[in-house]
């Protein structure tokens, strides 16, 4: 009997059509509607079609005058995307070593995809017991110290528009599932400048996270710190938060990042305010996670 085939594997004949399309101008940068006939072997009416739609998208521009087709603008995004992306993970993971080296503690690189965050990067602690996430595993955003810092330096429309698509669905009994508190608790991570969770996706983990930019304070994603919440004790929690602090930072200046923003992101003065937050349950003055 032949297995069934994976929805990943079922391709879409005019997607593809519209791909070897684009294809053509690998090599040239401007091609006229019979020169793309030729490369395609395609009809000349698909071939409007499909190059008019794409023009519509900006992925190709029309020229009315010579009847040529260019590359259009949104190639170009697509490409600045990708570009960012590996610039981002060669600069990410000699830090993440380093922090997982002096911390023991696996450290992970966090963004926002949609309505979730996704692990984009990970190093492994030296602890035999680990907190196990795999890169590109797909969490919430409302639970957890990553999701939280992504939320808290995130416009507020978006932060709305996530919340009223995703709900606050409970993760363990820690998850904080009212949305006047998880607004609240936005608020003390944009002060503070980091994020604390203690048992809010897993109940016997602890983590906490540092959000990182890039130019126009352009908020990138999130770094951050994690194991078993009995090894996070509040000394160590506080030495973690400071590493993370300074790495997140690094990371952002190198990204082009102004210290106006780094600054403001890690509350002003941590050092001086002996990373204490607003915890609604007074505990070790942290953030309630």
């Amino acid at each position: 009997m032949k297995p069934p085939t994976r929805q990943t594997e079922r391709h879409v004949e005019a997607v593809l059509a519209a791909l070897d399309l684009l294809e053509c101008f690998l090599d040239q940068p401007s091609l006229s509607m019979k020169e793309i006939i030729q490369k395609t072997r395609l009809t000349r009416n698909r071939v409007a079609r499909l190059a008019g739609t794409l023009a519509c998208r900006g992925f190709l521009t029309a020229q009315p005058d010579t009847g040529f087709f260019r590359i259009g603008p949104k190639v170009f995004a697509l490409g600045r995307a990708f570009e960012r992306g590996r610039l981002l993970l060669s600069l990410a993971r000699p830090l993440l070593r380093e922090l997982a080296l002096k911390t023991g503690e696996s450290a992970s690189l966090y963004v926002r995809e949609g309505f979730e965050r996704v692990v984009l990067a990970r190093e492994e602690g030296t602890h035999a017991i680990r907190h196990s996430i795999a890169e590109g595993q797909r969490m919430d955003l409302h639970a957890g110290a990553a999701g939280k810092v992504i939320l808290a330096f995130s416009p507020p429309e978006l932060v709305e528009t996530i919340l009223a698509k995703t709900g606050l669905p409970r993760r363990t009994p820690a998850t904080i599932t009212d949305k006047a508190r998880l607004l609240q608790e936005l608020a003390a991570v944009r002060r503070q400048g980091y994020a604390v969770s203690v048992g809010e996706r897993a109940a016997d983990a602890c983590s906490v996270a540092a959000p990182v930019f890039e130019s126009g304070k352009e908020l990138v994603g999130a770094l951050a710190l994690s194991g078993p919440a009995s090894r996070f004790t509040p000394e160590t929690r506080r030495a973690h938060i400071r590493r993370l602090l300074a790495a997140a930072g690094d990371l952002s200046r190198q990204l082009g990042a102004n210290a106006g923003a780094t600054r403001s992101a890690s509350g002003g003065n941590v050092a001086k305010k002996g990373l204490k937050g607003t915890a609604s349950n007074g505990r070790h003055g942290e953030t309630a996670a």
